[in-house]
This record gives C-alpha cells, structure tokens and sequence, in this order.
C-alpha cells in the first residue's frame, strides 16, 4: 500500500491503516523522543501522544514535507513540552547579550578520529540544557536555524549563538574523553 493510500485512510479512522503507520514510524519515533527524555518509559509516553495528536490533526497535513517529518517534529514538540512540564524549563539567553557568531572556519564539526559517535552523543548529554537541545536539533536531528528557532521559541540569533556556544563546550569535553579525564 503506498504511503499516500495510508495516510488518506487514516483520514477515514481506518484502524488498520493506522496501526500499519503506527508499526512504519514508531521506533524511529521512539528513538528521536528518547533523546531528548532519557528515560524509555518517558519516550513511550511521548510517542503514543504524538500519534494520537498527529491523528487527531492528520487533516493538517498537507504533504508539504514527508509524513515521518511532520511526525518527528510534533514528537520533538511533545518532548519539550514534556521536559517543560517536569520543571526542567530551557533555559533562555538574554537577547541583548547575543551576536551572530557564524563564520565558516568555526562552523566545522571535526572530531578525531577516535572519538565515536556514542562518546559525542554522550558528550552533548553532558552539555548545559540551554545549549543541549540546539545542538541535538542541529547536530542530530538536522534542522536549521529557522526550524529550530521555531520548535524552541526562540530567535535565529540565540539559536546560533546557542549552537556556537554549545560546538565550543561540546569540543572542550570531547577533548578532555581524549586526554583521558573524562569518562
């Protein structure tokens, strides 16, 4: 069945429909939620709620982007607000503080070749959560500034400086894993 007839007859609360869409993206779902939350039953919470707000809503899509786009990001959405609703609150830079800090020498990401890509996902877990989600939605889940200055509610600039800031700590502590003062 085509994803398009999917889609269509889950508009319809066609059940089968649903559940095979459910079965296609809930891993992956899951995956992007547990990121952000940690803790596995945390994430399922998550998810199942972004599958029944991406149903209720499914006749909002409009196939603008891919259906698992438009899920992942009502996933991230629901991890946010989860997170906010535990009192972990994102942390806000004062925008009077904030310059745009891109340039193309400082916008790499290199990394010695031993570091893997489990030490740099447990690097940005050790990043102060004001730097932690912008780095994740840029490094990980491969937004832009734009999007990411959406789903976090915040400018472009603070996303960038966000992300300069966060690249900065994350290289200093993937540094100190390689000197071997860090776990």
């Amino acid at each position: 069945m085509f994803q398009v007839d999917i889609i269509e007859q889950c508009k319809q609360n066609n059940r089968k429909a649903q559940l095979q869409l459910y079965n296609q993206y809930c891993n992956g779902m899951y995956n992007v939620a547990k990121r952000f939350l940690k803790d596995a039953d945390d994430a399922e919470d998550v998810v199942q709620e972004a599958f029944i707000k991406a149903f209720s809503k499914l006749h909002q899509y409009n196939a603008e982007v891919t259906f698992g786009a438009w899920l992942k990001r009502i996933v991230i959405n629901k991890s946010i607000d989860f997170l906010k609703s535990k009192k972990q609150q994102l942390f806000e830079l004062e925008e009077a503080h904030l310059k745009v800090v891109d340039t193309f020498e400082e916008d790499k990401w290199l990394v010695e070749d031993t570091i893997t890509l489990n030490d740099v996902k447990r690097a940005i877990n050790n990043l102060p959560e004001k730097y932690q989600y912008v780095v994740m939605l840029y490094l990980i889940e491969g937004y832009d500034h734009q999007e990411i200055s959406e789903i976090l509610n915040i400018s472009e600039v603070a996303s960038r400086t966000q992300l300069f800031r966060g690249k900065v700590k994350l290289q200093e502590l993937l540094i100190h894993k390689k000197n071997g003062t860090r776990n």
